[in-house]
């Protein structure tokens, strides 16, 4: 094959002025950038190891390919390819390059698909807070069966209390998040879901005198030792609960407030008193408590799903979320 009309690396040869249209680059040169165009050029040589061959591939002529080529080896100041009448070889630097360059083009063309999956919620990044009652319930279920339908979705689970996911929120920091609050009273700055509804429960020491009974009257509660949670972390549970002790003329008798529901729980194990908690906490087994329904009308408490902004990728999670969790009926009353 002849090749007079190449140029040896080091001696540049004048470049004509880019055309209009030509593609987008993306390795770097002297000053600029390589096009795809290039990187298929080389690709195809380096396969077909023949000039001809490789320009009919390509379905061009063969000197603008073999100008080409001398003009991406000028670019990178390196000899790819050993050229002789008879031959066309690769040299160790073209060779560690062909399965970088194949690479390259194969993700190249997978962007279009890409984008479309971006566009519509099957691919991307969800980063979704949760507070630790629904890690007890619904969240399991949840994540299996989105990797099983959305396998391009990457989620990101942050544990983390209601005012903590507000801010994340609001500072862009968090996606989506699942809050527990009173009935009505889902954070008003942020587009909410009711993904489900359960009653209060008591958790209470095994070795506790009201351990033995079935269900507890809301009397015999009242007067108990209290674990319970910092107010800022749900204010509209915590009031809802000291309203149903103000109701009935008492005040509680807070032992000790923590932030997790399962520390709340290991402290009531250790005797420092009850706890109110969701229903669905009793999924959490911890040797020294029971849970205990409450006779008469007790706080209800609702799982939201929260957002701050729209995307494709909330949108596509929205759509999968139920209205309502797992059947609670099917946890079984407490006790």
């Amino acid at each position: 094959m002849n090749e007079q009309s190449i140029s040896p690396p080091g001696r540049p040869k004048a470049e004509s002025a880019p055309q209009q249209g030509r593609e987008p680059h993306t390795v770097g040169e002297r000053g600029g950038l390589i096009g795809l165009r290039v990187w298929r050029q080389f690709l195809a040589v380096a396969e077909e190891l023949h000039f001809g061959r490789a320009a009919v591939r390509l379905h061009m002529s063969q000197p603008p390919l073999t100008q080409a080529i001398a003009l991406l080896e000028q670019r990178l100041q390196v000899l790819l390819f050993e050229r002789t009448k008879r031959f066309v070889a690769l040299t160790p630097a073209g060779a560690a390059l062909v399965p970088e360059v194949r690479e390259l083009l194969q993700r190249a063309q997978a962007l279009p698909a890409r984008a479309r999956a971006a566009a519509t919620g099957e691919l991307g990044r969800l980063r979704l807070g949760f507070v630790s009652t629904v890690g007890f319930a619904l969240l399991p279920e949840w994540v299996r069966a989105l990797r099983e339908r959305h396998p391009g979705v990457q989620l990101e689970l942050v544990e983390a209390t209601g005012d903590v996911q507000v801010l994340a929120l609001e500072r862009g920091e968090m996606d989506a998040g699942f809050m527990l609050h009173a009935p009505g009273f889902a954070p008003a700055a942020l587009t909410c879901k009711l993904i489900t509804s359960e009653p209060l429960i008591v958790a209470l020491p095994l070795q506790h005198a009201l351990a033995s009974q079935a269900q507890l009257t809301l009397d015999d509660v009242l007067a108990q030792p209290l674990v319970i949670f910092p107010r800022h972390i749900a204010p509209s549970l915590y009031d809802a609960v000291f309203a149903l002790y103000h109701g009935a003329g008492r005040l509680p008798q807070i032992a000790q407030e923590a932030i997790q529901m399962q520390t709340i729980v290991n402290l009531v194990s250790a005797g420092l008193g009850l706890a109110w908690v969701p229903q669905s906490v009793q999924q959490f087994q911890r040797p020294g408590v029971v849970y205990r329904s409450v006779q008469g009308p007790v706080p209800q408490c609702e799982t939201s799903l929260v957002w701050a902004r729209a995307s494709p990728v909330v949108d596509r999670f929205l759509a999968f979320a139920p209205v309502s969790g797992p059947n609670l009926q099917s946890i079984g009353p407490a006790g």
